[in-house]
């Protein structure tokens, strides 16, 4: 039997296996099986915690419900953040991902604020296939084309401003978006209704998963596309389906921050073989 832990951020919720002391090593597919909700213990992405080094905490593997790994989980990354820093009593945790390097602290009240670094804002690093003005071009799905922005929060974020983010048709435009040939590794896909210049609600389709209740790297990237269009300030409420998100885009070193809390419903243990 393999044990876990249950986290969730604003119900973006992750099975969590801690790696850091044994030879543990998760399968793609043994990831799926995890991750389904009827057959299995049932999350949106499975979390593996492995040793840091000399220069980290500890470092992460992320793989999406489908069994694809991917590069960045900022709510996970936040959730795993507040479990190192109870197990030894510290205010602040570096850890690796391959999305890049997070620097975690504790906020307060229960809160854990990420710095998410620099976002990456040239097509190439989102990625996508050919150049194009990234706050804002034209997406073409079926012959139509809608206005988009995009960019990288350690992994792909494609951002449509729609009028009102409860109708926005998610489960339906957003698998067309995720798997377009502009994106070859795929992308996480964001409708955002601006609201006043420090509020936007944001529902998402998340790559590998589906609608998931919140999403940590795709409201950071939500509040870099309204900033670039001028549709808000740089300090943001990011209003999701779980609850909400503070962002910041911090204009002396170009990073993003995020805030917001994280939670352990319970630990358990699993048979991987039965699954």
């Amino acid at each position: 039997m393999t044990a876990f832990l249950k986290m969730h951020g604003l119900g973006n919720d992750f099975v969590v296996f801690d790696a850091r002391d044994s030879a543990f090593v998760l399968t793609s597919d043994q990831a799926k099986r995890i991750a389904d909700r009827h057959f299995g213990i049932g999350c949106d992405t499975v979390v593996v915690i492995r040793p840091g080094g000399a220069a980290t905490d500890a470092a992460l593997l992320f793989y999406n419900a489908d069994g694809a790994e991917s590069e960045s989980c900022g709510n996970a990354t936040r959730c795993v953040a507040r479990f190192l820093m109870n197990e030894r009593g510290l205010a602040r945790v570096k850890i690796s991902t391959k999305g890049g390097m997070l620097m975690c602290r504790d906020a307060g009240k229960g809160l854990v604020t990420l710095d998410m670094g620099e976002p990456k804002l040239d097509w190439g690093d989102v990625p996508m296939i050919r150049p194009v003005d990234t706050s804002k071009f034209p997406l073409d799905i079926g012959g139509t084309e809608v206005p988009a922005s995009a960019n990288s929060m350690g992994n792909p974020h494609c951002i449509l401003f729609v009028p009102d983010a409860a109708k926005a048709p998610v489960a339906t435009l957003g698998p067309r978006i995720e798997t377009l040939p502009l994106f070859p590794n795929r992308v996480n896909v964001e409708f955002a209704q601006v609201l006043d210049r420090g509020r936007i609600r944001m529902r998402v389709w998340e790559r590998g998963v589906g609608i998931t209740m919140a999403c940590g790297t795709g409201a950071c990237a939500t509040a870099v596309a309204a900033v670039r269009r001028g549709l808000t300030d740089r300090k943001v409420e990011l209003i999701l389906d779980g609850g909400s998100l503070f962002i910041e885009w911090r204009e002396d070193d170009n990073h993003v921050l995020m805030t917001g809390p994280a939670a352990f419903p319970y630990r358990g243990r699993v048979d991987l073989d039965k699954l």
